[in-house]
């Protein structure tokens, strides 16, 4: 997956101490935060440059924030605000507040968690709004380029037999598992599926399941009513809730619990959820898509995850390729992440050559494409000058140093290999293209032996 997404937040409020605390909260969190101190400022800063989600507060003198939400939902309706206001509006007018377009209403001066929770959940609704105006976005199997309208970077066999799949059954309503390995771009698929769906206009909500704490799971499936449990000072809404009329993507899903397995398994089949404390059903129309990197069915065996609900998530399987069986696509996404990733840190343009295409190429991406993005951006920062040498790569992929592992006669052949190779790297002064020639090998052969063995230059 490419690094976390920093989300911009800009914060509405008349009174500064109030905007400072809410600014404090939201950066230590890691959001990007503007304030300004009234409605008219605010509508001034979203005209200079795009939020991912707005703070706003309802009493203010001037314009107030009602009138302000107004405008800036007519002016941007894919951006989600949030609403802070006193207890009296959240008990009498949050439905009608909700109806006017906001995402939700909190309480003025909100518990800190709630606060970065709801905020989050605003950010990553506008982005999945953006993403289907724009196409399907950037990710981690690569965006834009030569992978057509899902913007899925590739050319590669496998790949568009891949993709041929995502256009046949994005238009049905039948849930899809995504089958595939950590970092080969099972969230871009999903979001491509989504995009590509009659749901298209509703939300694209996600979650990853291995990072919910068990005991939080219900609470961010489902919701929960205030004073459903300690700390629970308003209602908030689920991501089933959040989904509704769209799509929930339910990453890692083979690291849920049973007693969470349970609860999903029943909201699939009714159509309805149960908030936290929650007296009254609430229907969502929701259609699930979900992730594993697991093999489920060996899962089932062992007792650890549900035959029914199984067959429930699995009626249309996708299987994403690993990046080693995507080799025509490598050069591709490297020099693409490259050029994304240059730009993105106001660097000059970098280029790889030959030899380090050659073994990238070569390379077998246990982390894949993630692994590749993360490589391309490390050598971004860290590569001096506008060229990528294979000899600046190698030493960054997974080794494994002859004679570790090795033992009686492969352990003694590998070892005297690994010397030949480091003696002739010295003799040429560590010219790669010489001493792959004195060796009688070709110049991939030896990167591919280098990182065999460890090697590198001190």
């Amino acid at each position: 997956m490419s690094p976390t997404v920093r989300s911009d937040v800009l914060i509405v409020d008349d009174h500064e101490n109030q905007r400072q605390q809410l600014r404090g909260v939201l950066e230590d969190e890691g959001f990007r935060v503007q304030d300004a101190e009234s409605g008219e400022r605010g509508l001034a800063a979203l005209g200079e440059r795009p939020f991912d989600a707005v703070v706003l507060d309802v009493n203010m003198p001037g314009m107030d924030g009602l009138t302000a939400l107004g405008r800036m939902v007519d002016a941007d309706p894919e951006l989600a605000v949030v609403i802070v206001t006193g207890e009296n509006l959240i008990q009498r007018g949050r439905e009608a507040v909700i109806k006017l377009g906001a995402f939700d209403v909190l309480a003025k001066m909100p518990e800190p968690e709630d606060l970065v929770a709801v905020v989050r959940q605003a950010a990553e609704l506008t982005r999945s709004r953006r993403t289907r105006r724009g196409g399907a976005g950037s990710g981690e199997a690569g965006s834009g380029g030569r992978g057509g309208d899902l913007g899925i970077l590739g050319e590669s066999a496998a790949l568009r037999t891949m993709l041929e799949t995502v256009r046949k059954v994005a238009p049905s309503q039948g849930r899809v598992l995504i089958h595939g390995e950590n970092g080969s771009g099972k969230e871009l698929v999903a979001a491509a599926i989504h995009a590509l769906s009659r749901r298209a206009s509703g939300p694209f909500i996600k979650i990853n399941c291995a990072a919910i704490p068990k005991d939080l799971v219900e609470s961010e499936l489902f919701g929960y009513e205030r004073g459903a449990f300690t700390g629970a000072m308003q209602t908030k809404k689920g991501r089933f809730e959040l989904a509704d009329g769209g799509t929930l993507f339910l990453d890692e899903i083979g690291e849920l619990s049973a007693e969470a397995q349970a609860k999903l398994l029943r909201a699939i089949e009714s159509g309805e959820i149960e908030r936290v404390g929650g007296t009254r059903p609430v229907p969502c129309d929701v259609r699930v898509v979900s992730a594993t990197n697991r093999n489920l069915s060996a899962s089932i065996e062992s007792g650890e995850f549900r035959q029914d609900l199984y067959f429930r998530l699995n009626v249309l399987p996708i299987q994403v390729p690993a990046l080693r069986e995507r080799g025509a696509d490598v050069a591709l996404l490297a020099e693409s992440f490259l050029a994304a990733i240059c730009a993105a840190e106001g660097r000059a343009p970098k280029t790889l050559t030959r030899e380090a295409i050659e073994l990238l190429q070569g390379y077998g991406w246990p982390g894949n494409v993630r692994e590749l993005r993360n490589l391309m951006e490390r050598a971004t920062v860290m590569v001096d000058g506008d060229t990528i040498r294979a000899e600046d790569l190698v030493i960054w992929l997974e080794s494994a140093r002859a004679g570790e592992d090795a033992v009686g006669l492969r352990g003694e052949i590998e070892r005297r290999e690994a010397d030949a190779v480091r003696k002739a790297l010295d003799s040429a002064g560590w010219n790669v293209t010489q001493a792959a020639a004195a060796l009688g090998i070709d110049r991939t052969n030896l990167h591919r032996k280098m990182r065999k063995y460890g090697i590198q230059r001190h």
